[in-house]
């Protein structure tokens, strides 16, 4: 029997269907980014703790920015619809405002591993990845969103809402980035990430009040 045709039938029966092996293989990749850090992750590694052939493996993922590509999309994914959550329960309020920084940074806390990937050096994928780069701009959309709601409804003042929008993301952005490096309050003491959020949007907001209601 030719050596080929032995390997062959000596090859395992594969235990992933195919949307299966991918969304194993994803999370296989965040585990591995939770423990080791991206430079810890490599295809092949993946592909051996699941048990799964190198073809079976560049099926789905050609190469490890690929991988990565995809664990951010699924990152931005997530975030997008936490953020739309906690704006949607109090659609046009400060506190939908609060609401949503709180949602972003116990994003961070929950998904440190997609979220390193997310905000890391992961602009060099969006050149290629043109789905990344729409669900990335998307997570901004909410926020930006709920800008121009609050400008309109007179609880903001009405200025650049881009800018205002950044202005605030890079507030809670940083508030994350220190709370999964352990530099932020403890995230199992009750109430105190949300307290230092809600604190830090508010002191923010005395720039951003419409002028009636500084006077008030």
């Amino acid at each position: 029997m030719p050596a080929s045709a032995s390997r062959t039938l000596r090859k395992p029966p594969s235990r992933y269907h195919h949307g299966d092996l991918r969304r194993a293989l994803l999370a296989e990749a965040v585990r591995t980014i939770a423990r080791d850090g991206v430079e810890g992750l490599t295809l092949r590694e993946v592909g051996a703790r699941l048990g799964v052939s190198r073809t079976a493996l560049y099926r789905h993922f050609a190469d490890k920015s690929s991988l990565l590509a995809a664990v951010a999309r699924e990152g931005f994914e997530r975030f997008t619809a936490a953020l739309r959550d906690a704006w949607g329960a109090h659609e046009g309020t400060r506190t939908g405002l609060e609401r949503m920084g709180e949602a972003y940074v116990r994003f961070a806390l929950e998904h440190p591993a997609h979220y390193r990937v997310m905000f890391g050096d992961y602009r060099h994928l969006c050149e290629k990845d043109a789905e990344l780069t729409a669900v990335a701009e998307g997570s901004f959309r909410v926020l930006l969103d709920a800008i121009v709601s609050l400008q309109e409804a007179n609880v903001i003042r009405r200025d650049d809402p881009r800018m205002q929008a950044h202005l605030v993301w890079s507030l809670v952005h940083g508030l994350a980035m220190l709370a999964i490096d352990g530099l932020g309050p403890p995230a199992d003491a009750p109430g105190a990430l949300a307290d230092v959020v809600h604190f830090a949007i508010r002191r923010l907001g005395t720039g951003l009040d419409a002028p009636e209601r500084k006077r008030r």
